[in-house]
């Protein structure tokens, strides 16, 4: 599984990283976890509120911050 953590590295964005990184270790799942602070490879996604998450390809998630709990609900 790739996530991709797509952000302009605010503090939002930044605990939306720390919340997907919990949720991975507390499911012990086999995952890759990238930021993306790249406007050009954000907006190819369609993404226009940050921050996003992306699992796979496919955004799942635009313009929330997400607990790990509902990070875990995505996978």
């Amino acid at each position: 599984m790739i996530i991709k953590i797509l952000g302009s590295g605010c503090p939002n964005c930044k605990k939306l990283e720390a919340n997907v990184r919990q949720a991975v270790k507390e499911l012990n799942i086999e995952a890759v976890i990238e930021k993306v602070e790249n406007m050009q490879e954000i907006m190819a996604y369609g993404v226009m509120r940050l921050p996003a998450m992306v699992i796979d390809g496919q955004v799942k998630s635009m313009g929330k911050l997400l607990s790990s709990e509902e990070v875990k609900k995505y996978f």
